[in-house]
């Protein structure tokens, strides 16, 4: 019995091939874009917020 990972159980093409949730080389690749897709946002947040200080008024 070779169980869930099994490559002739499942036959995926395109995009479901490479994430899925059927087998451990989908879910690490589920895994990496999340963390990705986080760490992206958090880069982008913080070169974002670099900001000039307004001209303080005398």
């Amino acid at each position: 019995m070779a169980g869930p990972e099994s490559d002739n159980q499942y036959q995926f093409t395109g995009f479901k091939k490479y994430f899925n949730s059927y087998t451990i080389n989908g879910r690490k690749n589920c895994v990496l874009a999340t963390y990705g897709g986080v760490v992206l946002l958090i880069l982008y947040f913080k070169a974002r917020s670099k900001k000039t200080p307004a001209v303080k008024a005398t």
